[in-house]
């Protein structure tokens, strides 16, 4: 089972050398940079691999659930975004779609409304990343990041709600702790985490807190969820301190063979090394 890290694509190298199975980038100010015009291009990065996954897809300029902004202005940067994903991607790779700021209602356009406009910009960027081979995967953000989709249990619903229900949704330890969204709703909707990321508290690096990172995987494992861990947090020192996070998730992760929980049934997954195909409904 794969576990990697989040960070600058420019730190691939540090953290596989420190062990992780695969780097996860931001999109933002890793794979584009918006330039002088305020248009958005793509960064010359040449990563040591493929990439599996990526995450912080939209900046918080780009207005996803304001119905005043063109959606040909929101095309045009996915375009751009998933364009330079794609160029360093593996096939199948998973895009995560957190943005909170970017998809914010806020007090001038009315909740309907907004939530429509934002079900279309899903809809779009799903339908253009699976044009290039990727996923897009629906990340719940805390209350403090956005006013749109706090829990796992509201992803699901609002992707039902506008006819997306294949989209997959993201499990984060950190959103699920700071909504206090109950494990046995991160069990019951398990089936539809498409990926995983996962701090400790303080959103330190797993081992340096006293969140429930194994009651965590336990629980997304025992519902059914194959899907790959990352570790999202602050480092000091990404090449020191990674290891020892690591060794932590994967003693906590009942898919893992350093896990003393190893044993449940695995799904099939490609490496994260290899080639693996395009998007599928299930892990």
């Amino acid at each position: 089972m794969p576990h990697g890290v989040i960070a600058d694509i420019s730190q691939q190298s540090t953290a596989l050398h420190a062990g992780a199975d695969y780097l996860e980038p931001t999109v933002v100010g890793g794979l584009v940079v918006e330039g002088p015009s305020g248009l958005w291009r793509a960064t010359e990065v040449d990563p040591v691999e493929a990439i599996g996954s990526c995450a912080v897809l939209v900046p918080s300029n780009v207005r996803l659930s304001d119905p005043s902004v063109p959606l040909s202005a929101i095309r045009a940067y996915l375009a751009t975004a998933l364009d330079a994903v794609a160029a360093v991607a593996r096939p199948g790779a998973k895009v995560v779609l957190g943005s909170g700021s970017a998809r914010t209602i806020g007090a001038g356009t009315a909740r309907e409304e907004g939530e429509a406009r934002f079900a279309e910009a899903l809809r779009l960027a799903d339908g253009l990343a699976e044009q290039r081979g990727l996923e897009i995967i629906l990340e719940p953000l805390r209350r403090e990041e956005t006013d749109l989709i706090h829990t796992i249990v509201e992803a699901a619903g609002f992707l039902d709600a506008h006819g997306l229900d294949h989209v997959r949704i993201v499990a984060d330890l950190f959103h699920v702790q700071h909504e206090g969204e109950s494990l046995r709703a991160v069990e019951a909707h398990a089936p539809r985490v498409g990926h995983i990321h996962v701090a400790d508290s303080g959103r330190t690096p797993p081992g340096q807190g006293d969140w429930p990172i194994a009651d965590f995987l336990e629980a997304l494992r025992r519902g059914g969820c194959t899907a790959d861990v990352t570790i999202e947090c602050s480092w000091h020192d990404l090449a020191a301190e990674l290891p020892d996070a690591l060794a932590v998730v994967r003693a906590a992760d009942p898919l893992s063979p350093a896990s003393p929980r190893a044993g449940s049934p695995r799904g099939d997954r490609p490496s994260p090394r290899t080639p693996a195909p395009g998007p599928s409904g299930a892990e």
